[in-house]
């Protein structure tokens, strides 16, 4: 704790308390209490961002563009970077690790589960009020903080070549897995084929719009704030969309896909993104729900067999169980492709009139 504290003075001379703020898997952060306020202090995990100075520039850029383009209030709030005391966008340990400062957005709450319709419509609203936001920015003016995010023919390509060479597998968690990925492998390449074809634009996407990066009021009713934006990146919105649900709609204690909040978040969404929707995009939108969870649980069944390596685990098969949890979700959703795709049709039709 006193290395920790500090770090943190690295960012304000006076500390009066550090405590752990949040439960992500990749990135170590913690809430940092002055004498006059409250600010948010990360290590950015370095086996995942390679260059951390790119993840700074990005959320500069996407800052300063939310600033032009409206004249009014913003509904949802980014957090601004904050330099040390120095003057420095961040601050490199002793070991290397980069650390960097965020301003602390008061009065909020993160959920991990969604209580009521509301909370989903507010969850759809904000996702898609974003990327109206950022919708005339160039994606291309962004760095690639993770090249190869969400590219799931790479995942599989690279799964391929893991499990060729580990042992094999005997475990019945481990062999569903395997099994369920040599029956779904296909979906890997829908939304990225589609990309080259030109039906799908690069527009700039949030990255990891799970429901805990979401920032409601202290009531739980309305989001106020939109966090994590490490991810920022050029991509596909869908890879957003996807997540959303994902991670909204996952009933953990059943590993099905729950239609009623779905059906409210896309409603929330598209309402705000139809005036520069594409028939494609609306075409691809199961596709984009029905992959999501497989190339997760791909990564973390990868993961589980490179060693945990990747994701933050709490015991060696943590990773495993979270791909199995993953890819009966993918299974569910499959199962319930014709009413996902009549509810998305109807629901253009209501943003069209």
């Amino acid at each position: 704790m006193n290395e920790l504290r500090l770090i943190a003075q690295q960012f304000a001379k006076i500390i009066i308390n550090i405590s752990p703020l949040g439960n992500g898997l990749i990135n170590d952060t913690f809430l940092v209490t002055t004498e006059n306020t409250y600010f948010v202090l990360q290590r950015i995990n370095p086996k995942v961002f390679r260059k951390p100075e790119q993840i700074m520039d990005n959320l500069i850029k996407i800052n300063w563009h939310i600033r032009q383009k409206t004249n009014t209030a913003l509904e949802l709030k980014i957090p601004e970077l904050l330099k040390t005391i120095t003057n420095d966008a961040y601050y490199l340990d002793d070991q290397g690790d980069c650390w960097r400062a965020l301003d602390y957005i008061e009065d909020s709450v993160s959920l991990d589960v969604l209580a009521s319709v509301r909370q989903a419509e507010q969850t759809g609203f904000a996702l898609g009020y974003f990327h109206r936001l950022v919708n005339n920015l160039d994606p291309l003016f962004l760095h690639d903080t993770l090249p190869g995010f969400h590219i799931a023919p790479a995942y599989l390509s690279h799964y391929q070549h893991i499990i060729a060479q580990a042992p094999e597998q005997t475990d019945s968690q481990s062999l569903y897995c395997v099994n369920f990925i040599s029956k779904f492998q296909h979906l890997a390449s829908a939304l990225e084929t589609a990309k080259e074809k030109g039906l799908l634009p690069l527009r700039v996407i949030h990255g990891d719009p799970k429901l805990n990066n979401f920032l409601f009021d202290q009531y739980g009713k309305k989001i106020i704030g939109l966090i994590d934006l490490d991810t920022v990146k050029p991509g596909l919105v869908h890879y957003d969309i996807g997540d959303c649900l994902r991670s909204c709609c996952h009933k953990l204690d059943t590993n099905k896909f729950d239609l009623e909040l779905c059906s409210a978040i896309l409603k929330s969404y598209l309402s705000e993104v139809s005036p520069f929707f594409s028939e494609d995009d609306y075409q691809f939108l199961f596709a984009a729900i029905q992959l999501i969870p497989f190339e997760l649980g791909l990564r973390f069944y990868t993961d589980y067999l490179e060693g945990n390596s990747y994701f933050k685990v709490t015991d060696p098969k943590e990773n495993l169980r979270r791909a199995v949890n993953q890819f009966e979700l993918c299974q569910n959703i499959t199962e319930q492709e014709a009413t996902i795709n009549v509810l998305i049709d109807k629901i253009k039709i209501e943003c069209k009139s």
